[in-house]
């Protein structure tokens, strides 16, 4: 499958029980696993703490950078605003993983967060169209652009970060990326639900909504200094040589079918993230006419369980096998989430909403913590930040930036709500049938490996 296929994992996704602690053949102290997640994952924290508030807040953004007597269109252009950034994602693989590659896993990620502050400190101190005209949207969309190209690299380098301590413990390290994602999402909900609960609306329209902005910009600095700091990881290390050696460019030539795979395997997750968690909260209000005080709530119960299961399960998919646990939500996905989005049609309330949430919180978790190990294991380690960073962008781009949108016109269009169930469905096949390609792929890698 490629040059590490001696060691790869069966196809299961075990690790094989020898596997190297890692390239120096050390485990890493508590001390420096506290710091190998905290500095992989602040970055992924931030990011989507600054999307999720971006899609939680986007009618009030609508109003104050792209007014229209059209609300639903001011809507739109929020929406799709949030969208377009996510086409700068794929660019920004690309560079920041073969600089990942090149230059090092902390290179690529101390240059990330910084290029992702850019974008949270122009959100946080905008003037609106009122102010300064058709200048507030021109520059709040460049300003997603950027943000857009430097978390286009933030998920491969900091996965590669992660695995690259110790390799039988991968599933562990990489499920804090998705830990944190929940994380961010309980942080943006309660940020929603106080400020539209305590604010009055002409204050939160004014600058209620930037302040969850600010609190984002201040935890950037943080993140930055701890990532400047770190060593580089002992399996780049000891790659490095060949690294050197051969260009980016021809060592990925033979990666196609790996990167597709890749991109099939990202689509459940990020629609379990862009439309049952960053969509919800407006769906619950604007079709389900639940009080956006609420809505806001139940999400963070959502990002509370992948917080606690995504680490859980990320450990579990080193004893049982990545692509067992993930396949098998993949198919439970694909045969509950329609009855689930029928029934809340059917009984429109703050308790079926949290049934949703917690089943969908739980799935999500259940996916997305084994899922970085998986995808790192799948390319070899001198382009191990290349594949990861255009694997994970393509597929957010292709299925996740744009959902809310898709989704959101599909509901005004046919008038259909379980729209979203539809999309969901999409994905969990699409997930499940890349699964089960790279499992027979594992497989016949290991049985040719094995004595005649």
């Amino acid at each position: 499958m490629n040059e590490s296929a001696y060691r790869a994992p069966d196809a299961s996704g075990v690790a094989p029980k020898n596997a190297e602690r890692s390239a120096t053949g050390q485990t890493p102290s508590k001390a420096m696993i506290r710091r190998i997640v905290f500095s992989s994952s602040v970055g992924n924290a931030l990011e989507w703490f600054d999307f999720l508030v971006y899609g939680y807040f986007a009618t009030i953004i609508a109003k104050a950078f792209f007014p229209s007597h059209d609300e639903w269109l001011s809507t739109m252009l929020a929406i799709g605003t949030f969208g377009i950034s996510f086409l700068m994602r794929p660019l920004g693989a690309i560079v920041l993983g073969i600089y990942g590659d090149r230059k090092g896993r902390k290179a690529a990620l101390t240059l990330a967060i910084l290029l992702m502050m850019v974008g949270t400190f122009t959100m946080a101190v905008m003037p609106s169209y009122q102010h300064i005209g058709v200048a507030a949207p021109l520059l709040i969309l460049l300003a997603r652009l950027v943000q857009g190209f430097a978390v286009g690299g933030e998920f491969g380098s900091a996965t590669a970060f992660m695995v690259e301590h110790s390799a039988a413990r991968r599933g562990y390290y990489a499920s804090w990326q998705f830990a944190s994602q929940g994380l961010a999402a309980i942080m943006a909900a309660s940020f929603g639900s106080l400020l539209t609960a305590w604010l009055p609306q002409p204050e939160l329209e004014s600058w209620g909504w930037r302040i969850p902005f600010v609190f984002g910009l201040l935890v950037g600095p943080v993140g930055y200094y701890i990532r400047s700091h770190l060593d580089e990881t002992p399996e780049f290390l000891a790659a490095r040589p060949a690294q050197q050696t051969s260009a980016p460019g021809v060592s990925f030539s033979n990666q196609w079918l790996n990167l597709l795979l890749s991109v099939g395997i990202v689509a459940q997750s990020t629609v379990g993230v862009y439309v049952l968690q960053l969509y919800m909260p407006l769906y619950a209000v604007k079709q389900l006419h639940l009080p956006a005080t609420a809505s806001f709530a139940v999400v963070v119960l959502n990002g509370g369980l992948q917080f606690i299961f995504s680490p859980l399960m990320g450990a579990l998919s080193d004893r049982l096998g990545r692509i067992r646990i993930m396949l098998a939500t993949s198919i439970f996905m694909g045969v509950a989430i329609y009855p689930m989005f029928a029934w809340l049609q059917t009984h429109p309330t703050i308790a079926s909403l949290v049934v949703l949430q917690a089943v969908a919180g739980i799935l999500k978790a259940a996916y997305s913590g084994p899922m970085p190990a998986l995808m790192s294991e799948i390319f070899p380690t001198r382009v191990r930040s290349t594949g990861l960073s255009i694997g994970y962008a393509l597929g957010v781009t292709l299925f996740g930036g744009f959902a809310p949108t898709i989704v959101e016109a599909f509901i005004h269009v046919t008038g259909d709500k379980l729209a979203p169930s539809y999309y969901v469905l999409l994905a969990a096949v699409l997930s499940g049938v890349s699964l089960a390609v790279v499992g027979w792929r594992m497989r016949s890698a290991r049985l040719a490996l094995r004595p005649a």
